[in-house]
């Protein structure tokens, strides 16, 4: 998906509607800061806006995303293509976010070990109150890093069901709860009703 392309088309479809940034933002109850990001290629309508975006310029989401007019011919074929692309860029994004995952974890627990350590060496040289401060500190930055890592787990890929091979994005609850080997998850499947050791994929 070139989002350089997507954001000419995007600023020319603008213009056609005799629209400014700003007036397009008003419209969309969003900054002018935001339409200039889009017509430069930095990002992309958020999905929540992206119809009512579409309709305002007189085009389709289709459209948008191919960067050009689609003509009736070509559109289903555009429309695979487009949807490819939002899956692969989607599977990208979920490996850098595991990846992640994976760092900040290694990251706090390092950190917890350190400041634990410091904590029990102050202890013994009798600054309770330190000892205390620094366990108290390294717990609540370990406790923050694994709603983290807990919320990418979620977000990032999908849980198949060993049972029924049902691939589905669990709730955060069912993550926080679910026994775990790793990335390997005891849940009840949506789909079946049943509960197996899950494993993350990456591809639905």
């Amino acid at each position: 998906m070139d989002q350089t392309r997507i954001g000419r088309f995007i600023s020319k479809k603008r213009k056609e509607q005799g629209m400014t940034q700003m007036t397009l933002a008003e419209k969309l109850g969003i900054t002018d800061r935001a339409v200039s990001k889009w017509e430069t290629g930095k990002s992309l309508p958020d999905a929540s806006i992206m119809l009512e975006f579409c309709g305002l310029l007189g085009i389709t989401v289709n459209e948008l995303l191919s960067g050009e007019e689609v003509s009736v011919e070509n559109y289903n074929e555009k429309a695979e293509q487009n949807l490819l692309e939002a899956i692969a860029q989607k599977e990208l994004a979920d490996k850098r976010l595991l990846r992640m995952e994976v760092v900040v974890g290694a990251i706090s627990a390092a950190f917890l070990l350190t400041l634990v350590t410091g904590g029990a060496l102050l202890g013994k040289a009798g600054q309770t109150v330190w000892a205390i401060v620094l366990m108290v500190f390294g717990m609540l930055q370990f406790i923050v890093a694994a709603m983290f890592c807990l919320r990418v787990e979620q977000v990032a890929g999908y849980y198949e069901c060993a049972k029924c091979g049902h691939k589905y994005a669990p709730t955060f609850g069912s993550i926080n709860f679910a026994m775990h080997m790793g990335r390997t998850r005891y849940m009840k499947c949506p789909c079946c009703g049943r509960r197996s050791w899950q494993k993350k994929v990456l591809k639905k």
